[in-house]
């Protein structure tokens, strides 16, 4: 296997695992979307609790020139931490959340 259908493999499984937990409260579906052509991967819950709707990105990962870059982190323990724990090099893994120039900050890659 090589080192980016890796990443696929991972990013897949650990989205996978989170689509597991259901929220704590409304009526709210989960949303699992792999896009393995633009390399795009993504958890959105979609529904609604009493009036309030729910709609919005839970993880949102990209593979970009070789290195996964996470857009969008609303994990409890981070997104970044548990891919590291699956074997992905911190230089592989770009917090684009994060502002560019505070990226050098971590240590994680910058781009």
């Amino acid at each position: 296997m090589d080192e980016l259908d890796h990443y696929r493999t991972v990013i897949k499984k650990i989205i996978q695992e989170y689509a597991q937990y259901q929220p704590a409260t409304g009526d709210v579906q989960i949303e699992v979307i792999f896009d393995a052509e633009q390399d795009h991967y993504e958890l959105m819950y979609a529904g609604w609790n009493g009036y309030y709707r729910i709609h919005g990105s839970v993880l949102h990962i990209d593979i970009r020139n070789e290195k996964i870059w996470i857009q969008h982190d609303g994990t409890e323990d981070g997104i970044a931490t548990t891919l590291v724990q699956e074997g992905i090099p911190h230089n592989k893994i770009v917090l684009a959340f994060k502002w560019p120039e505070s990226r050098a900050d971590t240590d994680f890659a910058s781009a």
